[in-house]
């Protein structure tokens, strides 16, 4: 069987229906685990080890995570023996394929209604960030999106935002309204004193140019908080 530790069985001798390729043909896609599908995307192993094995290898490495997988990059990827540059690309391309398409509707302009609209919009552009990033949506009035624009980026714990470049980047649209969003690599939800204090100061701002600021989202990939939810703006 493949797997078997009584001795190395390289795929091209495993029956056919368990090769990954052709239960992948035979049996559907939705068939195969997820150490198959990144085997066939390796294409090989090494020496008495499996692209199914170096798969496996990988996954566990990563806690079976593929949000955490996605995240790694290539240099990270290569480090794992059996995945030289070119596998590790080959892999992270397929990743950032499948997170396209899951939320490629959602990167559609908008009206928001919601926290939850202004979280789906971004989530194309913040997901599997590894460093934090600080992003501006400007709205119309009748609260539709009419440009999205990134203000900064910086390292896994904070990013400088300049709130002269927020406001004149609002103005030059002409915007009605704002909303402010920053991701929070470490997958923890809650603002810092140093959010809330930012927060505070960039509504003052906007109050003096008559431009709203609507919320501040806190973004991770399970979830977000929401400023104007939990009425602190």
């Amino acid at each position: 069987m493949p797997g078997d530790n009584h001795g190395f069985i390289s795929i091209k001798d495993w029956h056919e229906e368990d090769r990954p390729r052709e239960k992948f043909i035979s049996k559907g896609r939705e068939v195969l685990s997820d150490a198959e599908l990144i085997a066939i995307l390796l294409g090989t192993g090494f020496k008495e080890t499996t692209a199914v094995d170096v798969a496996k290898i990988l996954l566990r490495e990563n806690g079976n995570d593929l949000d955490k997988l996605a995240k790694l990059s290539e240099k990270q990827l290569s480090s794992v023996k059996g995945i030289g540059p070119a596998k590790a690309i080959t892999i992270l391309a397929a990743l950032e394929l499948g997170r396209r398409r899951k939320f490629s509707e959602k990167a559609v302009p908008k009206k928001i209604t919601g926290s939850k609209d202004a979280y789906e919009f971004l989530y194309p552009f913040l997901a599997d960030q590894p460093h934090e990033e600080f992003y501006l949506l400007l709205l119309n009035r009748a609260n539709v999106i009419t440009r999205h624009v990134k203000i900064s980026q910086g390292g896994v714990s904070g990013t400088l935002v300049d709130n002269k470049i927020i406001f004149k980047t609002a103005l030059e649209e002409l915007s009605a309204s704002i909303i402010i969003c920053h991701n929070h690599p470490s997958g923890n939800k809650n603002p810092s004193q140093d959010d809330i204090a930012q927060t505070k100061r960039i509504c003052e701002a906007g109050k003096n140019l008559d431009i709203a600021v609507l919320d501040h989202i806190i973004f991770t990939n399970d979830g977000f908080y929401s400023f104007a939810d939990e009425g602190i703006i």
